[in-house]
């Protein structure tokens, strides 16, 4: 008999078990996000968002390069609460969201949207229209959004989950109602066991207000 998927449950029993090395999306470094921020200009008092960053350290290089109004999303409580523990007393210099990126709230839009976790596991158009809905609500007028998903080379499946893979056409249309596009490029990530994994890292621009 099958069981309704539960996104919280499986997220928060994977961070549950298994340490920041121990998943394929591990970086030390995650220098193409990084790079993004830098050749868009992004200000150090600007308002930023990782979505789905739960465990990931690019709150910390954020932090360490001076940013100073960071928000943290993610379904999985235990992942947040590992990252606030590696960071200690810094932790209280960034806000904590527990929630998926598809039904949250936030005080004030956002200048920049960073998601390289969540958009590619979301695999019906309902989710991806709740999504959007989001990133139209929270997205300030100018802001820029940094989007990564695996691409038409990527894997089928992470963490045991399908996953959506997008060539850039794909994802220049799905975006094209809320964003504009800057660039995409394609990336190889490789994992702490060595296999590699394509991703598509894509920047918008989400159109000044009139």
């Amino acid at each position: 008999m099958s069981t309704t998927f539960d996104p919280r449950t499986h997220w928060e029993d994977l961070y549950a078990k298994k340490g920041p090395q121990d998943v394929s999306w591990f970086q030390a470094m995650p220098k193409v996000s990084l790079d993004l921020f830098a050749e868009y200009g992004v200000r150090s008092d600007a308002r930023i968002i990782d979505i789905g960053g739960g465990d990931s350290l690019l709150v910390d290089h954020l932090l360490d390069r001076g940013f100073t109004d960071l928000t943290v999303l993610d379904i999985s409580g235990k992942a947040m609460e590992k990252a606030q523990n590696r960071l200690g007393d810094r932790a209280n210099a960034v806000e904590w969201i527990e929630a998926s990126a598809t039904d949250f709230e936030a005080t004030a839009p956002f200048d920049v949207w960073h998601d390289r976790a969540v958009f590619h596991f979301l695999t019906t158009d309902q989710e991806v229209e709740d999504y959007l809905g989001k990133l139209s609500k929270y997205l300030a007028p100018g802001g820029l959004l940094i989007l990564a998903t695996f691409s038409e080379n990527g894997p089928e499946k992470c963490s045991g989950i399908p996953v959506h893979r997008y060539s850039e056409a794909e994802m220049t249309a799905r975006l094209g109602k809320v964003c504009t596009k800057i660039k995409c490029i394609t990336v190889d990530h490789e994992t702490p066991t060595h296999k590699i994994q394509n991703f598509l890292f894509c920047a918008f621009r989400k159109p000044d207000a009139e």
